[in-house]
């Protein structure tokens, strides 16, 4: 290892002089957020703890995927159940119960799942001019599915021609890792007009399999080495050992994004803009579930989700002239996500195909007018999902087709969400904010199941109607320039989805989740209060603490069947299950992020992140799923006018096996036997601007190459990591 560390010295002794706009504070006494209340508003006067990733800090950081920027932020944890992965927690809600915001689009459809979600990856970290965490519920703003908090995220616009702007202008790089053998290209073009401007984004990535780390954890033992895989020899399956055991084999895979956007700027008050965005991938292997044991070998020989696409299409309105002196946005767009996922026992002649292909119509309209000391805002949402499942089994000698099951129901699936809301924002003064909301909406759900030769339900129509409401309250007071303090009280909801209320699903051979279509809505209130400190420009030291009650929570559990508790399902007697609105829990957690400007060029940071949860019941003890241990972030950073050097540590703290939720979603069976160990990464991060067009970025990543996994995942995290980046700008 030492010769890495010599390589990355000289690169940064040898700098020589080069150009660059001049470096920002990374303490602002009055940043600007927008995921909090969609429109841009000064941070001082929001209730509500944001944490804010700019698009700078993006490329700087230079991660992989648009989940690696947020999870190595240090405020979110990530679960990932194979390299193509990335589940987002927050405040101890995962997958569903957190909402994805896309240039103000929600990205959540009819099908995301209670597990773990990958979605976030179609989304181009490189196209990013911000990304913001919305933490604590944000139904109001956003309607169902925001309990946890929201993730937003704003991609570039086209830039017009000002004076002395250039007509075309873009960037494009090229990066190197070795964990994976990476390879990332990206460019991007724009053309600016006075009236008109475009901009074109692509970038495409392939990563290999992954290496974890070959150092053990400290005294914890070594786990997850990859010792065989599952390959075809004359038509039959074999355990094949694997030459080299920290190789995680079938991690790879490649993807492809494209961004497309045109802006008109019809006058000074009216603008329109239209919104392509284009995500694929090739097959990406299910990585845990091919490392799943069965006797003495592997339970699956093939197991991958599909190409996952994702399509945006839309086009947004911006007036400041609308009656009243108001400005307001109108925004329509169309969503298309297709998913599939292909699994083949081991030596089973039979590939299970089942393709799921969702298509959502989006209508948004936000309406705002500024007075002396209030602001007022309101608006309208619809979305209406439709969703098509289909099924067939392949046998890979013959290659006939033949009937499946399909993972949704059959027929014609649909759901339709329509919301309104207001929000006002009244100032007292120089010093206090009052902000609060209300939203109301109504929720329709429509299934119908086609053929039940499979299995023989009772009906063969779910339909479901929910009237939703939610509402916040809360402050925030700057006694001084060197002091905020925040209260809030909100209320957040997720309407029950087709995914919750219509599946017929093998969780395991001998376990069958079936439909219940008595599924309440899921409710949180939380209470959550926040201090921040600064002196000048110098220090900022923010602290953030929340409690969250939960009512019918939506749990598996087992069911009746037409009056029995076991059922023949694809000759296997099989316990019914059903999703059921039995848990009420409870979560609280803080967190406190610390930064120091020494002087001009160094600085330090610091923050970590506590969560804990329980089940309420008669064993007052039971643990809630989805709650990570202690994480955080530390490490100093020095930056002049052409070169930032950043040394910083990622820890996570022990998980104990006492504190899983047994059989869920926690994943023990991908833990060691006691829990998922404490562990820390070192990592060192170094851009170089070596003329007023071109930068050079390097880095080391888990520098120590320590063997570790985060919590609930199924796969090992990369091992040591050496970087290249290649940046140009035109």
């Amino acid at each position: 290892m030492s010769r890495y560390l010599i390589i990355l010295f000289v690169a940064i002794t040898n700098i020589a002089y080069a150009q660059e706009d001049s470096t920002t504070n990374p303490i602002q006494l009055n940043p600007i957020v927008v995921g909090a209340t969609k429109t841009a508003v000064n941070k001082r006067e929001i209730s509500q703890q944001t944490e804010t990733v700019s698009a700078k800090e993006i490329r700087f950081q230079n991660f992989q995927n648009t989940a690696d920027v947020l999870g190595n932020s240090g405020t979110i944890a990530i679960q990932k159940s194979q390299q193509g992965g990335g589940s987002t927690i927050i405040r101890g809600f995962e997958a569903n119960k957190v909402l994805y915001v896309v240039d103000g689009v929600r990205m959540n459809n009819l099908i995301f799942r209670a597990g773990h979600l990958q979605n976030i990856l179609t989304v181009d970290e490189n196209i990013l001019s911000r990304a913001e965490v919305v933490f604590g519920p944000s139904s109001t703003i956003y309607g169902s599915d925001a309990l946890g908090g929201t993730i937003y995220l704003e991609t570039l616009k086209p830039k017009l021609k000002n004076s002395g702007d250039k007509v075309f202008s873009g960037n494009a790089f090229v990066r190197k890792g070795t964990s994976n053998n990476e390879t990332k290209l990206h460019a991007d073009l724009n053309i600016a007009g006075k009236k008109w401007a475009s901009l074109t984004s692509v970038t495409g990535s392939d990563f290999g399999d992954l290496r974890m780390g070959a150092r053990k954890n400290g005294s914890s033992a070594f786990f997850g080495a990859r010792r065989y895989y599952v390959d075809q020899f004359n038509g039959k399956d074999s355990l094949v050992k694997n030459p080299d055991t920290l190789l995680q084999r079938f991690s790879g895979y490649r993807q492809l994004d494209v961004m497309q956007k045109v802006l008109f700027k019809q006058n000074e008050k009216v603008s329109h803009d239209l919104n392509f965005q284009y995500s694929t991938t090739n097959d990406v292997p299910r990585y845990d579930r091919l490392t799943d044991p069965k006797g003495t070998g592997l339970s699956n020989a093939e197991w991958y989700y599909g190409p996952a696409k994702r399509i945006l299409a839309g086009y947004n309105l911006n007036t400041k002239n609308f009656p009243g002196g108001q400005t307001m946005h109108l925004g329509l767009h169309y969503q298309n996500a297709v998913e599939s996922r292909h699994q083949r026992k081991f030596d089973n002649d039979f590939l299970q195909h089942r393709y799921e292909d969702v298509k959502s119509f989006n209508l948004n309209a936000d309406i705002s007018k500024h007075f002396s000391n209030l602001q007022i805002q309101y608006g309208l949402e619809i979305q209406y999902d439709h969703l098509n499942s289909v099924a067939n089994k392949e046998n890979i000698k013959t290659g006939a087709i033949s009937p499946l099951d399909t993972r949704y129901p059959n027929g014609k699936n649909s759901m339709f969400h329509s919301d309104l809301y207001g929000r006002a924002q009244y100032r007292f003064g120089q010093k206090t904010t009052l902000n609060f909301g209300l939203r109301a909406g109504y929720t329709t759900l429509n299934s119908t199941h086609n053929d039940t030769t499979f299995f023989r339900l009772p009906y063969s129509v779910i339909a479901q109607t929910n009237v939703t409401y939610s509402g916040s309250i809360g402050v925030a007071h700057n006694p001084g320039e060197n002091l905020k303090l925040t209260a809030n009280i909100s209320t957040g909801y997720r309407v029950p989805n087709m995914d919750d209320l219509s599946k017929i699903f093998e969780t395991a051979p001998g376990r069958l989740t079936v439909p219940n279509p008595n599924l309440k809505p899921e409710k949180t209130v939380t209470f959550d209060g926040g201090m921040t400190l600064w002196k000048g420009q110098k220090i900022q030291w923010e602290n953030n603490a929340f409690y969250t009650r939960m009512f019918d929570a939506i749990t598996t559990a087992p069911f009746q069947f037409n009056g029995r508790d076991s059922v023949l399902y694809q000759g296997v007697l099989s316990q019914v299950r059903a999703n059921q609105n039995l848990r009420n829990a409870y979560i609280y957690g803080f967190s406190s992020n610390f930064k120091v400007n020494i002087d001009d060029h160094w600085m330090l940071f610091a923050g970590a992140s506590y969560t804990r949860g329980r089940i309420i019941s008669e064993n007052a003890n039971t643990p809630l799923d989805h709650i990570p241990p202690i994480y955080g972030r530390a490490g100093v950073r020095y930056q002049s006018s052409s070169l930032t050097v950043e040394l910083y540590m990622l820890f996570n703290g022990k998980k104990d096996i006492k504190d899983y939720y047994l059989n869920g979603e926690d994943n023990e069976q991908y833990a060691p036997r006691n829990g998922m160990p404490a562990w820390q990464t070192y990592n060192c991060k170094v851009s170089w601007q070596v003329a007023s067009s071109l930068t050079l970025q390097a880095g080391i990543e888990n520098i120590l190459d320590i063997q570790y996994r985060t919590f609930a995942s199924g796969i090992n995290a990369p091992g040591r990591n050496l970087y290249g980046t290649l940046r140009y700008r035109f």
